[in-house]
């Protein structure tokens, strides 16, 4: 009986013992436990780690680069600014003044920002309206380099600064008169006229007459008296021409100003 007894508890410790873990089961499941912990733990930070490599702070890194790079330029291009301004400053404080020459005719009207000015009167019932240009340097004519006495005389105007004149005389709404002229000091040249009609079609090739040059010597010569009455006389060239110098600096200076404003900002 007590046999029979022992054995029955036995077997009852043995089918209860299995759905327990020994000792070392448990260690090992528990190191297990650990190591999937510490696994995915190490998986979490690696993908952390490639998520800050491949985005915000590498990405700002380079954006930071360049705009350190971009306020870099910006400020040498501002220190060249500042520079060329205080030289145009003073280029301007040098060639400040000038008078209007005795009997010049016309009134001036000259609006900051543009690149001519405007000449304008009334001469007995005719409107004579000139629009002035900045000056610009005389080119040399394109001759054989062999011909030394063309190489030694040159061209009387090579070398020279010249402003080229457009000259308008209307009398009403009918057809008016229009000169091309390059003015250097002292001297004008009539380059080219026309006679403009204000009712030709733009799809209209009107006829501009023969080149100015073409024309006879003496009718060249009328024509240079008709502008000389007008009041385009060679006698004034030289203010003109230092008038549209300041002019071109004073634009040159304003430029230099708005775009140093703009770099600013």
């Amino acid at each position: 009986m007590r046999s029979f007894t022992f054995s029955l508890i036995r077997r009852s410790l043995r089918s209860y013992g299995p759905s327990r873990l020994t000792s070392k089961q448990q260690q090992s499941f528990l190191y297990s436990s650990m190591a999937s912990s510490h696994f995915s733990s190490y998986s979490l930070r690696r993908k952390r780690f490639q998520d800050l490599w491949r985005t915000p702070p590498f990405q700002s890194f380079r954006f930071v680069s360049t705009a350190v790079k971009k306020v870099g330029a910006e400020e040498n291009l501002k220190r060249v600014l500042e520079s060329e301004i205080e030289c145009a400053d003073e280029s301007e404080d040098l060639h400040r003044g000038g008078f209007l020459p005795d009997g010049f005719p016309f009134e001036i009207i000259d609006n900051p920002g543009e690149q001519t000015i405007t000449l304008k009167r009334e001469f007995f019932g005719e409107s004579i309206q000139v629009e002035v240009h900045m000056p610009d340097m005389a080119e040399e004519d394109e001759e054989d380099e062999d011909d030394e006495d063309d190489k030694d005389d040159g061209d009387a105007g090579s070398g020279q600064t010249y402003i080229s004149l457009i000259v308008n005389v209307s009398k009403g709404e009918g057809p008016h008169l229009e000169f091309s002229c390059s003015a250097s000091p002292d001297d004008i040249t009539i380059d080219n006229m026309m006679m403009k009609s204000p009712n030709t079609s733009s799809n209209e090739i009107a006829y501009e007459g023969p080149e100015f040059s073409d024309l006879d010597e003496n009718l060249q010569k009328e024509f240079y008296k008709y502008l000389d009455v007008r009041g385009i006389k060679s006698s004034f060239t030289n203010f003109l021409q230092e008038y549209m110098i300041l002019k071109d600096n004073r634009e040159y200076l304003g430029w230099l100003k708005n775009m140093k404003d703009f770099i600013e900002k």
